[in-house]
């Protein structure tokens, strides 16, 4: 018999705690992270574990015996967040439907509740599993009871029995980890333990001496420092380890009845999860019929554990199909409403069809594909619906010249400029259609942005909307073609007639999410952003994508031979320091030579598996511990950019143009800015000599110039309009170095004296302190005493007083308002602006101060994008916009056109926005991106 027994506020902690930069947030602005997350772990636990017992834990109201013992035990934890105040309640009526018992003991914290029946059902013959994060629970373990313990980050998770358990910490039982906690403390729980001995130093003592009773007894032996610290802090030592000990005397019975696994309350369940709009859970807890997708089987075989179980703690937006639920969902379906799908597939009735087209002020439409990438996807078929419940679908023939006919018949309504074109992830449609000679015209509206400016950390897919907004349930791909698999077919092996339902639905589901979409838009007074700037860039955006950009392949792949050949030198520089041959790629690995073997620091980092963390950051602030450290970061630099770039890049040219067709996408970041994928232009490394040659590989097109501009320090313009700071102000109208003129002040000089050193550090201070940079993180990047790194910071506000004040201000805005806007009115929703817990509310508070300036700059050069498209539009230019990288454009310049484009560029550039100092843009061309830039 199995009984898992699930520490509940440790696992509710750790699921919020997963989701804390991109929060799950409902419709109705409720904070589900924690709930999720808590939800998930438990039905993995069931699936995989099949417990034939199970029990969650929780810590009662009020204090415990060691509170009342020690007025300071748990005193330096943060106040609990108001989202997991909030989520308890819901959690506990979750596992009430699930009919899973709860315990509850006043006095006692979960931890003493799980000693005490895991010892109890031990004597009844059950292998029992402790389902917690937390350390502390390794002195309970036995021959029959373990650790259930995830893993950091979502990467699985640990059983420990007591062997492990012992291995893993240097015991010799596993009661000695109470003696542990004692010696060493503990800052989670604020166990005060021994000053000055950690763990290596604990796990020694304890080697010798077993127990800290023995130890004390014995402190003569002991020589030094060591000696005087246990002696002064005997009592303290003997306090620390009654408060590290795990109560199991718990006045508590033990029913395994009561333990049992019972079926769950599918009704209630369903009624939870759709309150939640946890749409994705309800077919994995429930089968369509409403009965309970994974039945208790009893079992007392002793199964394997593998698996991950947080495989689903992952932030909203990165799984946009929910799983089908269609029959239970209590949703409508297709079934359910009055609808007129029609599959047009004759010339005549298509003619009909086109003339009705031309005769509306707007219509939806939709594409029917055989890929996922528009630039080499093949038309299957078209959709279209101008009148709610009504749709069209046209099938495309897989004959290239039938096609070509086919989509000839809808030209004059694709290209109507006086059309406005409706649909979801219209730019793909787009993209699709200049495949075919045909290009869109007209007002676009697309619900897929539409609903990203009104909720930008929401998904944004169709289905979801279609649930959230219309309560209707949409027929899913899979339904179609299959699951994800080499079993999944194409839409092209589909006959017509079996795909109009689907076709039609879209175009449909998208002219009645229009409707309710526009009129939120206007109230929350987003036309201008939406109608002037996102919508104008799907344009611009899609014309992009469609033109591509050339690499130097062979450039490339001479490049990866060299790099290739720079990692087996660093490796066996690596492996001569370390003495010894080990797998440089494995993080566990590097901790183990640098931390165990070389013992470059006294007490290293390690996460919560007790792994060493050798992360960049962490090994960075080590750099001049020992020459070891440098030469693994540089290998590591060197291989992300060999297998993310060099020899990824070529893997993505397209074989119809042999052009690298990135995806610009205008729904993923909270800010505003634009994202990329296949390739992520986005993240390329600039700053080393080693990134720069990535740049050599993005050539222009035969006999045309590579063309580049860039802002110059455009969010240090904005923070200077935004703040109105005259010093700033001043700075940037007189066409000072704006880094020199900040170092000039702050060190009280002429600005002709700053030294290099001193602009380094100001222009560092300048950016960090956008981004709400600490004294200690300013002390780290600058690899200075955290004194100096005060006074920067101090002589900063000093310098520009205003830059503080605005930052306060904005805080307080965010405060009343719950969100920040840029200054074209984009919102960033900040729900934990207010909250008492410091970190929650800290990570707020820096969003509240950069959002505004971040946006600012993103909406700033999206303006300019469509400006300069549209002018290379009216004078007939054949040149092309062909990257967008954060704050830089580059071009594709056709012979005798580098002045007109030059000219139109910073014009448009530096008109975008009126600030009150001037924007400015560098440019520069050449054969290639690395010349231009």
């Amino acid at each position: 018999m199995k009984l898992f027994l699930l520490d509940a506020y440790a696992l509710i902690y750790r699921s919020y705690y997963a989701f804390i930069k991109s929060p799950r947030v409902s419709s109705k602005g409720q904070n589900t992270s924690a709930i999720f997350g808590f939800v998930n772990t438990l039905e993995e636990l069931l699936r995989k574990e099949n417990p034939t017992h199970i029990a969650v834990a929780f810590d009662p109201p009020g204090g415990t015996f060691r509170h009342e013992a020690y007025e300071h035990y748990k005193a330096q934890r943060q106040e609990t967040p108001e989202d997991i105040r909030a989520a308890i309640p819901i959690i506990k009526e979750i596992i009430d439907a699930y009919n899973i018992k709860m315990i509850e003991v006043p006095r006692y914290e979960a931890d003493d509740v799980i000693g005490t029946i895991a010892k109890k059902a031990e004597k009844e013959n059950f292998d029992v599993y402790m389902m917690t994060p937390d350390k502390d629970y390794g002195q309970l373990t036995s021959e029959h009871i373990f650790m259930y313990k995830p893993k950091f980050a979502g990467n699985g998770f640990d059983v420990l029995d007591a062997k492990a358990v012992m291995e893993k910490y240097e015991l010799s039982s596993p009661t000695q980890m109470i003696d542990l906690l004692g010696l060493m403390g503990d800052s989670s729980d604020n166990i005060p333990g021994c000053p000055g001995v950690g763990p290596k130093t604990a796990q020694k003592l304890l080697a010798e001496y077993e127990t800290i009773e023995n130890l004390l007894e014995n402190t003569g032996k002991i020589k030094g420092t060591l000696k005087l610290r246990l002696e002064e802090n005997k009592e303290q030592i003997i306090f620390s380890k009654f408060l590290a000990t795990i109560e199991t005397n718990v006045p508590i019975e033990f029913n395994k009845d009561e333990y049992k696994r019972k079926e769950i309350n599918a009704e209630k369940i369903h009624t939870l999860f759709e309150e939640l709009e946890f749409r994705t859970l309800i077919n994995r807890v429930l089968k369509k019929d409403g009965s309970p997708a994974n039945p208790v089987r009893v079992t007392t075989t002793h199964e394997a554990i593998q698996g991950d179980l947080f495989a689903e703690l992952l932030p909203p937006g990165n799984t946009n199909s929910p799983e089908d639920f269609s029959g239970y969902s209590g949703l409508q379906t297709l079934k359910d409403i009055e609808h007129s799908y029609l599959l047009v597939d004759k010339e005549e009735e298509m003619a009909n069809l086109v003339a009705d087209l031309l005769k509306q002020t707007a219509c939806s439409f939709d594409t029917e594909t055989t890929g996922l990438d528009p630039t080499v996807s093949e038309l299957v078929g078209m959709s279209f619906a101008y009148k709610e419940g009504e749709a069209y679908y046209v099938p495309v023939p897989a004959d290239k010249e039938k096609a070509q006919e086919v989509v000839e018949l809808f030209r004059p309504f694709f290209e109507n400029e006086k059309i406005e074109k409706i649909g979801q992830n219209i730019k793909y449609d787009i993209i699709i259609l200049k495949n075919y000679g045909i290009t869109v015209r007209g007002q676009l509206f697309d619900t897929m942005i539409a609903h990203y400016l009104l909720n930008p950390e929401l998904r944004h897919n169709m289905d979801y909307m279609a649930e959230t907004y219309l309560k209707y349930q949409t027929i899913h791909i899979d339904e179609l073609i299959g699951a994800k698999g080499k079993n999944q077919l194409n839409m092209r092996q589909l006959k017509p007639e079996q795909i109009k339902d689907y076709a039609c639905e879209d175009a449909d589901i998208v002219l009645k999410l229009k409707a309710i979409l526009e009129k939120a838009i206007e109230k929350q007074g987003l036309q201008e952003l939406l109608y002037e700037i996102e919508l104008p860039l799907v344009y611009v955006l899609a014309d992009m994508e469609y033109t591509g950009v050339r690499l130097d392949i062979e450039a490339l792949g001479e490049y990866s031979k060299k790099l290739s050949g720079q990692l087996q030198i660093i490796e066996a520089d690596i492996f001569k320091d370390a003495e010894t041959e080990f797998n440089i790629n494995s993080a566990k690995q590097v901790g183990e030579i640098l931390f165990d073997k070389l013992k470059i620091v006294d007490k290293p980092k390690k996460t919560k598996t007790g792994q060493y963390v050798t992360s960049e950051e962490t090994l960075e602030s080590l750099r001049e511990n020992h020459p070891i450290v440098g030469k693994i970061l540089e290998y590591r630099g060197l291989k992300k950019l060999l297998s993310t770039y060099v020899d990824a890049l070529p893997q993505l040219v397209s074989p119809k143009d042999n052009k690298v067709h990135t995806s610009y996408n205008q729904t993923v970041t909270a800010t505003g800015r634009l994202s990329s994928s296949n390739p992520n232009l986005q993240n390329i490394p600039i700053r080393e000599d080693q990134g720069r040659e990535i740049r050599k590989a993005f050539i222009a097109d035969e006999g045309c110039t590579f063309f580049s501009a860039d802002y110059s320090q455009i969010e240090l313009r904005i923070m200077a309009h935004l703040s109105q700071d005259p010093n700033m102000v001043e700075a940037f109208n007189s066409g000072e170095d704006i880094h020199a003129a900040t170092a000039a002040k702050i060190y009280k000089i002429p600005i002709g004296e700053v030294t290099g050193d001193m602009r380094r550090k100001a222009k560092t201070a300048n950016f960090g302190i956008i981004y709400g940079i600490s004294v200690f993180g300013l002390a780290e990047r600058l690899t200075i005493p955290r004194g100096e790194a005060k006074e920067l910071i101090d002589g900063y506000f000093e310098t520009y007083p205003k830059v503080k004040e605005y930052m306060d201000k904005s805080i307080a805005l965010a405060r009343e308002h719950n969100y920040v806007e840029t200054v074209f009115g984009r919102k960033r929703y900040l729900p934990d602006i207010n909250s008492r817990n410091t970190t929650v509310r800290g990570y707020a508070e820096r969003n509240a101060i950069n959002a505004p300036i971040q946006g600012s700059a993103a909406d700033i050069i999206k303006v300019a994008m469509n400006r300069i498209f549209d002018r290379f539009q009216q004078e007939k230019l054949k040149s092309k916009m062909i990257l967008q990288v954060h704050d830089e454009l580059n071009f594709n310049v056709a012979e005798g056109e580098l002045d007109t484009v030059k000219k139109i560029v910073i014009e448009e550039m530096e008109s975008a926005y009126k600030l009150a100092v001037p924007l400015r843009a560098d440019c520069g061309q050449g054969n290639n991106w690395l010349e231009a830039h």
